[in-house]
């Protein structure tokens, strides 16, 4: 089966970024013209999926708000004659039917989000793409995967490789043998091992592609690192069953979890950005000369 559904956890405080998500969504964040989770939105659609779970907690309200239709503004827009602006504010909303919006009512960790799609999702692949990461990529990085799926099927990880020295900082993938272009088979996944211990510097991103039967898994998995249910937890009982590669993708990923991370998100697409990005690489030159 294709992959149709994917599933976005949208429900996490964004502590790491406090206290400017005290009162917005991190997800809401700004990132240059439009908000972190459109970002990741778009790059879902490209690949071809055909509806988006949200995965959302309180106070997350605004995000769903995000991709409905917002009249009053849309008619003062076009009462001015704004109509450039009007068209991009239209392409912010979904079409009728392709979200669903599901509570986490609890924080219990990455895996019980994603379990809490399974009645949506239903019985067949379905993508996760972790909102806290960006991935600038040509075609998109869900794109990319989806196309190496639809050849070797199974469970499909995003990597990228970081330098050897700086694996301690991430989850690895332990690989089976010889890769087949980008695609590579893997065994196991290791979080943030000592240098000395990495099976592999290929860091997992934050993009997956799971099979159906995860949910079962996660239904009876227990808690894992930080006392909450993790994801990576149920996968590797997961992977005991069935064949599991990971996707070197091509493209640059932002954390904007963090603080710096995010600021390198606003960075990067302000200089990529076909509008402001000549003027933006000349302001941040200018402001590093008066350093």
């Amino acid at each position: 089966m294709r992959v149709r559904k994917a599933v976005l956890p949208v429900a996490g405080f964004g502590t790491r970024v406090l206290p400017a998500t005290k009162a917005i969504p991190k997800e809401m964040l700004p990132v240059v013209d439009r908000p972190a989770i459109q970002y990741v939105v778009d790059e879902a659609l490209e690949a071809g999926i055909e509806h988006i779970v949200f995965v959302t907690g309180r106070n997350k309200g605004s995000i769903e708000d995000y991709f409905d239709i917002a009249y009053e503004l849309e008619v003062a827009l076009e009462a001015k004659g704004k109509d450039a602006i009007l068209e991009q504010v239209k392409q912010t909303k979904l079409p009728a039917g392709s979200a669903s919006f599901v509570r986490q009512q609890s924080p219990l960790g990455l895996g019980h989000a994603v379990w809490c799609a399974k009645d949506i999702v239903g019985n067949e692949p379905f993508a996760v793409l972790l909102p806290d990461v960006l991935v600038k990529g040509s075609p998109s990085c869900l794109a990319q995967m989806v196309e190496a799926y639809d050849k070797v099927g199974g469970n499909i990880v995003a990597v990228d490789q970081v330098p050897m020295e700086r694996v301690s900082s991430y989850g690895v993938i332990a690989p089976k043998g010889e890769r087949d272009g980008r695609l590579i088979e893997m065994t196991g996944m290791v979080e943030k091992p000592p240098v000395a211990d990495a099976p592999s510097n290929l860091k997992i991103t934050g993009r997956y592609i799971l099979q159906p039967e995860i949910f079962g898994l996660l239904e009876s998995q227990g808690k894992g690192a930080g006392g909450e249910i993790q994801l990576t937890d149920a996968m590797a009982r997961l992977m005991e069953a069935q064949s599991f590669f990971a996707y070197e993708y091509e493209g640059q990923d932002y954390d904007c979890g963090s603080k710096l991370g995010y600021f390198e998100a606003v960075l990067g697409y302000a200089l990529a950005s076909d509008e402001i990005g000549a003027d933006a690489k000349a302001l941040a030159k200018a402001m590093l000369d008066k350093l």
